[in-house]
């Protein structure tokens, strides 16, 4: 078994305080520092915190760099820069594009030596996995995944990057049709607009024009265009009295003949009080991992379809076949 991970955390939002959080409960993480491009000392975090510019100096100190950035804008940005000196491990969520940012982060983590996991999270991640797992134990079948209800940080960053916003929860809420037919086995093909809503609650500044606001969150190509989508401006005293939480979760659901007429099904499900914190602590998971594969010489980008369980686990080999198999 290696020694501890340390890691630094690139960002102190959400994900990074979860990032903390999940340190303290894994022996086998240390956190170094916190990154971040506001003002250090406006930045009340548990670990020591640094501006961007400081990262170089930590190059040989930190063995991962979680990035806990927004996939809308920042990680498209930094991660190829980051990997430069850094093993990195990110959470990047815009599914259509993700075949290009791995291609990008493929190669400049291969020129630098360094491996970058990405797209780390529970979708794209756990629910990645149990999608292979399911296609793979019945080939014949169909495959559904339902979000929600619950809030979208991804989603919810995207609308705050719009000029004239102050802030914004977005409620990814299954079509309950959908979820019922889905599990029946009746294997219906559903469009996105079919199964999911989307419910905006956003808080505009003063003077904004929320018209443009609007128009700009339901024509926003992969996020909300493909959905049937609303926004509601509310005053930011309501989001934090009504929407101050960060629930989710959802279902990965495939149906599927084993022999004429015999109907299976696979369902696996999370039900989360805080997205963030859970997310955090799967990307805690796969820090361990990333560090390990750099250890036995890897590089390159990797999604978690690449990575075997035992290295994401703190538990020997040894412990996992007598207690997990």
């Amino acid at each position: 078994m290696m020694g501890k991970t340390r890691i630094g955390i690139v960002g102190y939002g959400n994900l990074g305080r979860g990032l903390e959080l999940a340190a303290e409960r894994n022996s086998d993480l240390e956190v170094v520092g916190v990154f971040t491009r506001r003002d250090p000392a406006a930045v009340k975090a548990k670990s020591p915190v640094y501006k961007m510019d400081d990262m170089k100096d930590f190059a040989g100190l930190i063995d991962v760099m979680v990035l806990c950035g927004g996939s809308a804008t920042d990680l498209p940005k930094q991660t190829s820069e980051i990997n430069k000196l850094f093993n990195t491990v990110d959470s990047y969520d815009n599914h259509g594009e993700i075949p290009a940012y791995f291609a990008g982060v493929d190669a400049s983590a291969k020129a630098s030596g360094k491996a970058s996991i990405i797209s780390v999270g529970w979708d794209p991640g756990l629910f990645s996995l149990n999608r292979v797992l399911a296609n793979a134990v019945l080939p014949s079948g169909k495959d559904y995944t339902f979000w929600g209800e619950g809030v979208s940080q991804g989603h919810s960053d995207a609308i705050r990057r719009i000029d004239g916003v102050v802030d914004a929860r977005q409620y990814t809420v299954p079509v309950e049709e959908a979820l019922t037919s889905a599990r029946s086995g009746e294997g219906r093909e559903f469009t996105a607009r079919e199964k999911h809503k989307r419910v905006c609650f956003v808080v505009a500044k003063e003077g904004a024009d929320k018209v443009r606001i609007e128009k700009e969150i339901v024509t926003m190509p992969n996020y909300f265009e493909p959905y049937d989508t609303t926004v509601t401006f509310i005053s930011l005293e309501e989001l934090k009295e009504k929407h101050g939480g960060i629930p989710h979760g959802g279902f990965v659901i495939r149906t599927g003949e084993t022999s004429e007429g015999v109907v299976q099904r696979f369902e696996f499900s999370l039900k989360l009080d805080s997205n963030p914190e859970f997310t955090s602590s799967v990307l805690a998971a796969y820090a361990r991992a990333c560090h390990r594969l750099a250890q036995e010489g890897k590089s390159g980008a990797f999604t978690v379809l690449d990575i075997p369980f035992s290295l994401i686990s703190a538990k020997s080999p040894e412990e996992l076949r007598k207690e997990m198999l």
